[in-house]
């Protein structure tokens, strides 16, 4: 006979439990404590097993009914309830800990320690800030539970704040989240992958550089007036000399150096494209570090913080030395002589262009290509970063600027 409301709420405990049958195998279990519990009764394999259903009144008798129908469907297909239960708890388990702070975070470790594409500690420091900005819009929530337009929300809280290029780099940082979630199987589709085209371009800027012959003679005896920290004006000294990016000119260690073979090496983890690259050093460039040498080595960075000798310097630093020097940004920046070395080096028509990118350490497509450029155009380099420290040390000095004539041999 089936149960009904009045009955269950009537049970009473007694000294031993008590069964009380509703049909098709589900019956209430009336424990000496006076607990009240659904149970459903059934069989796979032959064997007999029990289901919890749950606790009444916390689970009504229709709940319960219902409960027992979904259970009974599934024995209908060849699937045990108690099996799908505990799968259940795992899943629920599972997405709750894969929020996306949870994520993000797992992500970024795997990033840093990615091999050959491993972040450097420059770009994995942006990278977390980034993502950081959506702890408080979705990071307590499962990947699984994030729509786009929850997503779409968070990205436009930080573009409402102008900061366009961050907003575009958040959400492609955040794609990157949850396609690792779909490659690690807890998620099943990138929820951003519809967003592309929703946030308003930012407008391309360029790094600003001096690539005038005339105009570089003049910032070079600025930088050489300049009244700043000693270490800013030592680094600010020596980047026109090797043009490297400011991250890796910052970053730099004395243990890196062989002055007496004029060569840095900058191991792969610092540099952009993950190679090793080898800077030859100029006389002039070996005199420069020459003389930051007493101050700030023989270990350790070459160009320490202000603060402490364990941090190197800020990366405001050059600019700034740039801005007391008179230098607005459009006009120069510490990426800046990069620009400036490309530009006239190409012009010269002295050196091959291939030397030339090699000295930028720019990253080449074509991967046999870029498999012979490792050791190729060494010895030109050599001799191209000696004629360009030749050069700036005339245009310095206020040189009549005349037109470069023809390529040398090395074209």
């Amino acid at each position: 006979m089936a149960l009904t409301d009045i009955a269950i709420r009537n049970a009473k405990a007694g000294d031993k439990a008590i069964k009380l049958a509703d049909g098709g195998g589900m019956f209430l279990l009336v424990t000496p404590a006076g607990g009240k519990l659904w149970r459903l009764k059934y069989r796979v394999d032959g064997r007999e097993k029990l289901l919890s259903i749950g606790t009444y009144p916390e689970i009504s008798l229709s709940e319960a009914r219902k409960r027992r129908d979904q259970a009974r469907e599934l024995l209908a297909q060849g699937q045990d309830p108690s099996r799908e239960k505990r799968r259940a708890k795992v899943r629920a388990k599972a997405e709750a800990e894969n929020t996306f702070k949870a994520l993000a975070g797992e992500f970024c470790t795997k990033r840093k320690k990615d091999g050959q594409k491993a972040w450097a500690p420059a770009t994995a420091k942006r990278c977390e800030y980034l993502l950081s900005l959506l702890d408080g819009s979705i990071g307590k929530l499962p990947v699984g539970d994030i729509e786009p337009a929850d997503i779409l929300a968070a990205i436009r809280k930080i573009e409402g704040k102008g900061n366009l290029e961050s907003a575009r780099r958040t959400l492609q940082l955040a794609s990157m989240v949850f396609r690792y979630a779909v490659a690690t199987a807890r998620l099943a589709s990138d929820p951003t992958r519809d967003l592309r085209g929703a946030l308003t371009a930012p407008t391309v800027t360029h790094y600003g550089a001096i690539t005038d012959a005339s105009r570089v003679g003049e910032l070079l005896r600025a930088i050489d007036g300049y009244e700043g920290m000693g270490s800013a004006k030592i680094a600010l000294q020596l980047a026109p000399h090797v043009f490297v990016r400011p991250g890796e000119l910052r970053h730099a260690i004395w243990e890196e150096f062989d002055l007496e073979a004029a060569v840095w090496t900058i191991p792969a983890e610092k540099t952009k494209m993950r190679k090793p690259h080898h800077v030859p050093l100029s006389k002039q460039a070996v005199g420069i570090l020459r003389e930051a040498l007493p101050l700030s080595g023989p270990t350790g960075y070459v160009f320490p913080s202000v603060r402490t000798r364990a941090r190197p310097m800020s990366e405001n630093t050059l600019n700034a030395g740039l801005r007391r020097l008179g230098y607005t940004s459009e006009e120069m920046t510490a990426h800046g002589f990069r620009a400036m070395a490309s530009t006239l080096l190409n012009e010269s028509g002295k050196w091959s262009p291939d030397a030339i990118e090699r000295a930028l350490a720019h990253g080449d497509a074509d991967k046999v290509r870029a498999a012979y450029h490792r050791g190729a155009h060494w010895k030109e380099r050599v001799e191209m970063a000696q004629w360009w420290s030749d050069h700036l040390d005339a245009l310095r000095k206020g040189a009549d600027v005349l037109p470069f004539k023809g390529r040398s041999v090395h074209g």
